[in-house]
């Protein structure tokens, strides 16, 4: 029976080695397509115990997202990965499939640990999107990536509504995005990786990475992340031979002005992690590198958040528990929260760049000048890093939400994020704070399919309401905390109301005719002397309004009971 287990055993190992992904088989020249992809992991799943392929739920190109889950012990709850303490890593490939360096890394990375040439640590489980924006992966060509070196074709950045899906993580006008939510919060992860290649300037790194802004982790988790488990991840890719520096993003390509850490909202994937206390990591390989060296140092780094995560198992999760446990006291001391940021120019650290120095010379297509990076002439130099950001507004949560079931595409995108919520089992007059929007402003131009909102400004008032058997109360005294006050403060940068959800309050939908309403508004005038006086001082006050007599109307409307209640009022009421 032994020889037969081992026979047995060794008839995997070598199956799972013989299987070659289509990088391979290109030698470094071609990607997998999306079937390809499934139909690689669906042979590892029949190989081996330690891989399980599921298929989840739905996108909007009619395919369902796959979840590939990778344990040594061949099982597979993450709920019990997580009460044996161990580090849950989730890995998404192919939100932009004109980027596809990460879907060809991690099939050989899960062939590889399958096949035994690569340690998975046993306090260490994966679970792995093979290509998330399948529509955009489908769509094929070879000219949409126009300044990247490779491969011989590839996917366009658009789903198949022709969103940008890392955009999307809040808004969830995908169904990939909503997929995406309730595959989060089945795993839970530890930590978020989501591979990318980078748009830009030139210069010598392959690597790129894009961390969590610490600050909105939290001083527990954050710095953590920042000053023990991040240079770690350096420190393994330098050994590796792919030495990595911070994303570059750094303005008008001087890099005499240093580097700047990423700004992510919540739209984000590593923004949306942030807000479970969840590390998002960001690899931006270089475009203008060849495809077979950005696949390796992918398949690089990915090893070496595996090996890392394995050493750090338990100071990550006491440090995320931690995290999450400081949030609760801070809620019980109702300390306000930051709900948007600004770049901390005060404070930035050194790092190491390599790069090419940069000139100018005449363009051949327009004769003007243009930049160009002269490899003749590499240099590594120490920078500035500002990775630094101070809260710029905060909010304070209440401590509970009441929203009316007719809201149900802001309620279903909470439920799908794990929110507890209860109904009300009978129709009840609540004591609420109400929110009245006094201003804001519409973009002019679509973004994401959306004419966002912003410079919102409110205005409190205390209102009896009448709320209706099946309206949800929520609580904000839970893990969904900062998801909750980031989404449902309207003044939020990222907020629902600030992606249109609630745009129907801003119309109003009765009025009046103002030959019939003179009459009516004089006999209220004349009920409530106190409005009368009112409305006489502000004819004082303003010459344009006494003279316009619309604008006296409206006024008068207003202030009688005939204006609807509804209008300009937000319908997320808070119980403070």
């Amino acid at each position: 029976m032994v020889w037969t287990a081992m026979l047995f055993c060794f008839s995997l190992i070598a199956k799972a080695q013989s299987i070659q992904t289509p990088f391979e088989k290109s030698r470094g020249s071609e990607t997998a397509t999306y079937f390809a992809a499934i139909s690689f992991y669906n042979q590892l799943d029949k190989a081996s115990p330690k891989v399980l392929v599921k298929e989840m739920g739905p996108t909007d190109a009619g395919y369902p997202l796959h979840l590939v889950l990778v344990s040594t012990d061949g099982k597979f709850a993450p709920a019990t990965w997580h009460n044996q303490g161990k580090a849950v890593l989730m890995i998404n490939n192919g939100i932009h499939p004109g980027e596809p360096d990460g879907i060809d890394a991690c099939m050989m990375l899960v062939r590889d640990i399958v096949s035994g040439k690569q340690k998975l640590p046993a306090n260490v489980c994966l679970g792995i999107i093979p290509v998330y924006n399948i529509g955009g992966s489908l769509n094929r060509g070879a000219h949409s990536r126009a300044n990247q070196d490779g491969p011989k074709a590839y996917g366009f950045r658009g789903n198949s509504q022709y969103l940008d899906l890392n955009r999307d993580f809040t808004k969830c006008d995908s169904r990939e995005a909503v997929s995406f939510n309730q595959i989060f919060h089945y795993l839970n992860p530890d930590i978020l990786v989501d591979n990318h290649v980078s748009d830009g300037a030139d210069y010598q790194h392959t690597m790129t990475l894009l961390t969590t802004q610490y600050d909105k982790l939290g001083s527990v988790l954050g710095n953590w992340l920042r000053f023990t488990f991040e240079p770690l991840l350096y420190q393994g890719m330098d050994k590796k031979g792919w030495p990595m520096c911070p994303y570059v993003d750094f303005a008008n390509n001087d890099i005499r002005r240093g580097l700047e850490g990423f700004y992510d909202p919540p739209r984000y994937s590593s923004g949306y992690a942030a807000l479970w206390q969840t590390i998002g990591f960001v690899p931006e390989t270089h475009m203008l590198k060849p495809f077979k060296n950005r696949v390796m140092s992918t398949l690089a780094l990915m090893q070496t958040l595996i090996e890392t995560s394995g050493t750090k198992a338990k100071e990550l999760k006491n440090k995320r528990q931690a995290e999450r446990q400081k949030m609760m006291q801070d809620a019980s001391k109702n300390t306000p929260m930051p709900l948007s940021w600004q770049l901390d120019t005060m404070n930035h650290r050194m790092v190491e760049f390599r790069g090419y120095e940069s000139a100018t010379k005449t363009s051949e297509v327009t004769g003007l000048p243009r930049l160009y990076y002269d490899h003749s002439k590499p240099y590594t130099r120490t920078v500035r890093f500002y990775d630094s950001y101070k809260a710029l507004q905060y909010t304070m949560p209440p401590r509970f939400y009441v929203i009316p079931q007719g809201w149900h595409h802001v309620t279903d995108l909470l439920l799908a994020n794990k929110v507890q919520m209860r109904r009300l089992t009978k129709d009840s007059l609540i004591n609420v704070t109400a929110l009245k929007i006094d201003s804001y402003r519409a973009a002019t131009r679509p973004y994401e399919n959306h004419f966002r909102l912003g410079e919102v400004k409110v205005r409190e008032e205390q209102q009896v309401i009448k709320f209706l058997k099946g309206d949800w109360i929520i609580s904000s005294q839970q893990n969904a905390r900062r998801f909750l006050a980031e989404m449902l403060d309207p003044t939020g940068p990222d907020s629902y109301f600030a992606w249109n959800f609630f745009d129907p309050i801003l119309q109003q939908k009765e009025g009046y005719s103002d030959y019939r309403w003179e009459d009516v508004a004089a006999q209220f005038l004349h009920e409530n002397p106190a409005i009368r006086q009112e409305l006489e001082a502000k004819k004082k006050a303003e010459p344009d309004f006494a003279k316009n007599s619309s604008a006296i109307l409206n006024w008068v409307y207003k202030k009688s009971p005939y204006y609807e209640l509804g209008h300009m009022r937000y319908p997320v009421y808070c119980i403070k």
